[in-house]
């Protein structure tokens, strides 16, 4: 399959996909749009890599880089396709910021977080967390594959993550992407962190050694001190999570890290090693377990640490630590 082909299927096939909420705050209605195309998106990339591989047939020792260079060239694609799209709609929202909010649209969405919360009933930071995992990714079960490391002495708060994030988005410290389709789906609105992606960092690096460009981006941004006290995020890239997994092993220190990387080829893996590191230099992480992962719940994760932040910022709740977790 040529890279034309897969761009020209995906580009089609994300057009006829979107759909938008019809009523309702713009805002709302441009992050449920955005949410909705980077899961069409996801879902396009794991079709054609499993159809390009079905095609290739690899099955010597090479056959997993092989397939980790498809799976970054079919980011690069579906990148580039949601990159104006995305931008457009939350320029336009941001711009009537207001928006028209009627009944009928607000009974809507408050049915919708009443059928989550009685999927995740818990009232602890995790939970909304849990929640939030849940209506990104629309599955119930998701809520029992997230893991809270890190940030907690004791190592049995699980909120001790979102706390930190929480934090760290009041101080307005960089929230840092691993790829361009994770950094579009961090809401603009309720904080002024700034948002980087890594992609597109570390080139030289990644042609000189022969390493993923992901994991070339995160050892460059860490070069430059990006990740020091950030928000570090990886939705999509295995080798990003391991090379910034390397980078806190060697004494970067995140304020957070969300890895939920997705896939067959090192994910559930990379997973693990954030897990690891992250209990053994304390430093609070959100993971989750198995093949299953993604940009749009590293974007919902991140957004919902945004949603604490302000929900602390207007005294509805305190970030300081309880006997809850």
């Amino acid at each position: 399959m040529t890279t034309k082909l897969l761009s020209e299927r995906a580009s089609c096939d994300v057009r006829s996909g979107s759909e938008y909420p019809p009523e309702g705050n713009e805002n709302e209605r441009a992050e449920a749009a955005i949410a909705a195309i980077h899961e069409k998106g996801e879902r396009i990339k794991r079709r054609e890599i499993e159809q390009a591989f079905r095609e290739l047939e690899p099955t010597d020792d090479a056959a997993d880089e092989r397939r980790e260079a498809v799976e970054e060239l079919a980011d690069t694609i579906v990148d580039r396709l949601l990159a104006v799209p995305v931008t457009s709609l939350r320029t336009a929202a941001e711009d009537d910021p207001t928006g028209a909010t009627t009944a009928d649209a607000m009974d809507i969405a408050e049915t919708s977080m009443d059928r989550v919360r009685e999927l995740v009933p818990g009232e602890t930071l995790a939970d909304r967390a849990r929640a939030k995992a849940v209506h990104a990714t629309g599955d119930p079960e998701f809520q029992h594959l997230l893991r809270f490391d890190g940030g907690d002495e004791r190592g049995s708060d699980e909120s001790a993550p979102i706390r930190a994030g929480a934090r760290a988005v009041l101080n307005e410290r960089s929230i840092v992407t691993d790829i361009t389709m994770v950094q579009s789906g961090i809401t603009g609105r309720g904080h002024g962190c700034s948002v980087r992606k890594a992609i597109g960092e570390g080139a030289e690096l990644a042609e000189r050694t022969g390493m993923t460009r992901t994991a070339a981006a995160v050892l460059e941004l860490d070069r430059q001190a990006a990740y020091e006290g950030a928000i570090a995020v990886i939705g999509n890239a295995p080798t990003a999570a391991l090379a910034l997994a390397d980078c806190i092993e060697d004494g970067t220190r995140p304020a957070v890290v969300i890895a939920t990387p997705v896939g067959f080829v090192k994910a559930a893996e990379s997973r693990e090693r954030v897990r690891a590191v992250a209990n053994e230099y304390d430093v609070p992480a959100i993971t989750n377990v198995g093949r299953r992962g993604g940009s749009g719940l590293a974007a919902g994760l991140t957004n919902e640490l945004v949603h604490v932040a302000s929900d602390s910022r207007d005294g509805e709740l305190s970030l300081e630590t309880t006997n809850e977790q």
